[in-house]
């Protein structure tokens, strides 16, 4: 069965429109995404973090243990391929992280999201050793070849102005980690027209792209030639919006209307669905 995900995941990275890829952050989430027809999900590790109050990007041993542990879960409920977002690697060096990504295979992934920012950094703070990445690239691709490695470059990402920035040292970490064994590039913070049209144009393998509200549309991702958007925490970070919204609306005196709201009976039988 997850040869068999696995090689569907690879093709949905190649097809006519590019895989919108939701970010799950437990088993109700991934299974409600999954439910509603997305083609893959994935998980978010601000997601899966935050919900054991823990910080992102800390290469946190209870946060490797929670992804773990939800990797386990949705690899028996979901008949769909999904990937898994293993920050940094956890902190671990080319075999411990190898080992993560045979573990994250067998429970039922099809992919893993690594990451080059440097555990806890801001601003303009240097990331890790694109020499020292492709070691883990390598490791990964040693111990679990069937894997999707979508390699994060964290140029655009989390700096104080990431249009202002260079795709230079963008483009020369996609080539080493390319030829590290790397199966897609994943680039957040890029979200103009023109840089994400030279992306395109100037990496090899399929473009992952994060989504951006009131910035590039789907479609026009599309046209421009990007082959996977992901959406991130943004689904996390509205879910908690909506709780406290709504939350506030009642202790207000409303709202009236809920019937949008999935019932009691709808998520037990998602969280009852015969396991796979």
């Amino acid at each position: 069965m997850s040869t068999d995900r696995n090689r569907i995941f690879h093709a949905l990275h190649h097809g006519d429109e590019p895989l919108l890829l939701p970010n799950a952050w437990d088993a109700a989430s991934a299974t409600a995404l999954a439910a509603a027809g997305h083609a893959a999900v994935g998980t978010t590790s601000l997601g899966v973090a935050a919900a054991l109050g823990e910080p992102d990007g800390q290469g946190s041993a209870l946060v490797r243990e929670a992804t773990v542990a939800l990797a386990r879960r949705l690899g028996s409920r979901l008949t769909c391929p999904y990937t898994v977002d293993i920050e940094g690697g956890f902190g671990g060096g080319p075999e411990e992280v190898g080992r993560l990504a045979r573990e994250l295979a067998d429970a039922g992934a099809s992919g893993v999201n690594l990451e080059d920012g440097l555990p806890g950094r801001a601003g303009d703070e240097p990331l890790a050793p694109a020499g020292r990445q492709a070691e883990l690239i390598r490791a990964v691709k040693e111990y679990a070849p069937d894997l999707f490695l979508n390699a994060r470059i964290d140029t655009h990402w989390l700096v104080d102005d990431p249009a202002a920035r260079p795709l230079d040292e963008t483009l020369a970490r996609a080539e080493t980690y390319l030829a590290a064994g790397a199966d897609g590039i994943f680039v957040p913070g890029v979200a103009g027209e023109e840089a994400v049209a030279t992306l395109v144009g100037a990496v090899p393998a399929p473009l992952n792209v994060l989504y951006a509200p009131g910035r590039l549309s789907l479609a026009r991702l599309a046209e421009l030639g990007v082959r996977r958007v992901s959406t991130g925490s943004l689904l996390f970070r509205s879910a908690l919006h909506t709780a406290v919204t709504l939350a506030g609306a009642i202790r207000e005196g409303g709202p009236e209307d809920g019937a949008a709201v999935p019932g009691y009976g709808e998520i037990q039988r998602l969280a009852a669905r015969q396991h796979v």
